[in-house]
């Protein structure tokens, strides 16, 4: 097989994240309200994807839209620290770089987004001929995204007729109408990834059992993460429940989820078994919650795998 340049290409939104921690109480209207820890790092769920699975030692390109601002040199510069090639990220002098108020409360937050440049990315911005150059394409926060909505499906139909294989992580949808043709996409779509509440949502059903037999003739694999209670694996009927890592000292869960989504691709372009997959993918979003922000946990395989045997007991 001849070697690609990259593993995996991510497309998807770039904001940063003020994020908010040991708040005194929930912000009242006409009340101000006191925070003893503040962090400013890199946000949104594709790049805290991107910045983790390169950590871990892919070989990881990113495809998105910033502003020509303070906050995009942020970004630009953190995604290079964590090796992610940023070459065919546009820079807009039009649109500021989105950004992300984080405020934690234990394993629970509230956000507030300013999507920015990010709503702005257009499949005519990108030159799908790059994907021949990867083995992998993923996608995340549909919602965001309004500018390539209509496309997407296209995005990854092209990605397949490359040869690649292909993620989907579909996030919240703000607006909560969850518009979103998922039988359409999912055709072309490996490995979806939602939340338990995001897939109750989008089919509209009440228990993850119900939602998961609108998919039963789609072809793809479906990873349901479940917090703290472990994660769902469904595969043309088949379900298997794994357990999570539990962390007893948790710093915040912020990119919890897109460590578990970092932690399954990095093995699933392995090849490996995908109860493999998704038990790294377990261990990769509990490591997450042992520091602040979504990427902070992760600056080398060998270090998140000393991370995972120190803290959980964790045999490779």
């Amino acid at each position: 097989m001849k070697q690609k340049k990259f593993d995996v290409i991510v497309v998807g939104e770039l904001n940063v994240d003020l994020i908010l921690n040991d708040i005194d109480s929930f912000p009242e209207m006409g009340k101000e309200k006191l925070s003893k820890k503040m962090t400013l790092t890199l946000g949104s769920s594709s790049a805290i994807f991107a910045s983790n699975l390169s950590s871990l030692g892919a070989k990881v390109s990113f495809i998105g839209k910033i502003g020509k601002d303070v906050f995009g040199t942020l970004v630009l510069d953190s995604l290079k620290k964590k090796g992610v090639d940023t070459s065919y990220i546009i820079t807009s002098k039009e649109f500021n770089t989105g950004a992300t108020i984080v405020m934690n409360y234990e394993e629970d937050r509230a956000m507030v987004t300013y999507p920015g440049a990010m709503e702005h990315l257009q499949l005519k911005n990108i030159k799908t001929s790059i994907f021949s150059q990867a083995r992998h394409l993923h996608f995340s926060s549909y919602f965001l995204q309004p500018g390539i909505q209509s496309d997407v499906w296209k995005l990854f139909a092209k990605a397949k007729e490359l040869g690649l294989t292909t993620s989907l992580d579909l996030q919240w949808d703000p607006a909560e109408k969850w518009e979103f043709d998922y039988r359409k996409v999912l055709l072309f779509v490996d490995v979806f990834l939602p939340n338990e509440q995001e897939i109750l949502c989008l089919t509209k059903e009440k228990s993850v059992d119900a939602a998961l037999n609108q998919f039963k003739d789609l072809p793809g694999i479906i990873a349901i993460k479940m917090g703290n209670r472990g994660s769902l694996l469904y595969k043309k009927g088949k379900k298997v429940f794994l357990k999570a890592f539990v962390n007893n000292k948790v710093v915040d869960a912020i990119g919890a989820g897109d460590s578990f989504n970092a932690g399954f691709i990095f093995k699933y372009i392995k090849g490996v078994k995908l109860e493999d997959c998704q038990k790294f993918g377990n261990l990769t979003g509990a490591i997450n919650t042992t520091a602040a922000g979504g990427t902070s946990a992760f600056r080398s395989y060998s270090q998140v795998m000393k991370t995972a045997k120190e803290i959980f007991k964790y045999k490779d």
